[in-house]
């Protein structure tokens, strides 16, 4: 049984001696193809493999067809719309993601690219507080639990909605659950998105979405660049002076994003989990789930059907 860590941008050094040892101790094979530059490189990688831990790296159908023995893909983190999961069901192929690992590192990015953004970007001049601001989180997943629970230790009003989500569980936390998403960029100051890109989503945070909220709004996006719709966000932008737009994920129109001086922040890539805690921890629970699904069929983090 041969497991193949393939990152294009590799895990930590403690996080890959972790995983070996995990998999090791499991009796099975290790292999590591790191810093790939080709395609080529990937697909000769998978030929014998059984199970692939990646990162951001694509497994589309030409990789799964090349993987013959492939039964498990495992993406070290909570998003996974870079494996074709079409594709992998026709193929047998088991796909699951990590999730939670990732989630305290992306909320500290939050509060911290907050702080940054209201005392303007630390230009000098005078800013604001987050203490009784109102923030609404889109989506009350992992990652929105734990910028909840930050956000209150900053002394500031925490709404959510989530449609997968019930209002039980959000009140239940110490968190407003408010009825749709309307609700919630009408009524608070920042709205940080934390939702997947889905046909449902992608491009939903829209001009009209976005023009709801009130003055002097901030939207905080570490979540996908899909969801956006830029063109609908660069003329709602150019038409109120008074909103911002901070991210993580740099978007294709940067450019004309950063003529909004004062109001526009991206970092160079996404960073949201770029910790090593997040790092490690996101590697070893990939290597744990292959561990326990090859061995006792355990499927709990599956995201295929």
């Amino acid at each position: 049984m041969k497991v193949l860590v393939a990152t294009e941008k590799p895990f930590a050094k403690p996080a890959v001696d972790g995983i070996k040892n995990i998999i090791s101790e499991a009796g099975f094979d290790f292999a590591l193809l790191e810093k790939y530059t080709e395609k080529k490189q990937l697909l000769d990688a998978v030929a014998d493999a059984d199970a692939i831990i990646i990162r951001s790296d694509i497994v589309d159908a030409e990789v799964l067809a090349a993987a013959k023995n492939l039964k498990i893909v495992v993406r070290a983190g909570a998003g996974y719309d870079n494996v074709d999961l079409d594709a992998a069901t026709k193929a047998g192929v088991c796909v699951m993601n990590t999730p939670g690992q990732n989630a305290n590192a992306v909320a500290e990015l939050v509060l911290g690219l907050l702080v940054f953004t209201v005392r303007n970007f630390y230009n000098g001049k005078s800013g604001s507080e987050l203490m009784g601001k109102k923030l609404g989180l889109l989506a009350f997943g992992n990652v929105g639990r734990n910028v909840a629970r930050i956000a209150k230790g900053f002394g500031m009003e925490v709404y959510a909605y989530d449609a997968f989500c019930p209002a039980s569980a959000i009140e239940s936390a110490g968190v407003k659950a408010v009825a749709n998403q309307n609700e919630l960029f009408q009524t608070c100051d920042i709205v940080s998105l934390h939702i997947p890109a889905t046909p449902e989503t992608k491009n939903s945070i829209n001009y009209d979405m976005v023009g709801q909220m009130k003055k002097g709004g901030i939207l905080i996006n570490t979540a996908r660049k899909e969801v956006i719709d830029e063109a609908g966000l660069l003329k709602l932008m150019a038409e109120r002076e008074d909103l911002k737009y901070i991210t993580d994920i740099m978007p294709a129109a940067n450019d004309e994003f950063s003529k909004f001086e004062g109001r526009y922040f991206s970092t160079p890539k996404k960073m949201g989990a770029q910790t090593a805690e997040a790092n490690t921890n996101a590697g070893l629970a990939a290597a744990r789930q292959i561990v326990d699904f090859i061995k006792n069929g355990n499927e709990k983090f599956r995201v295929n059907k």
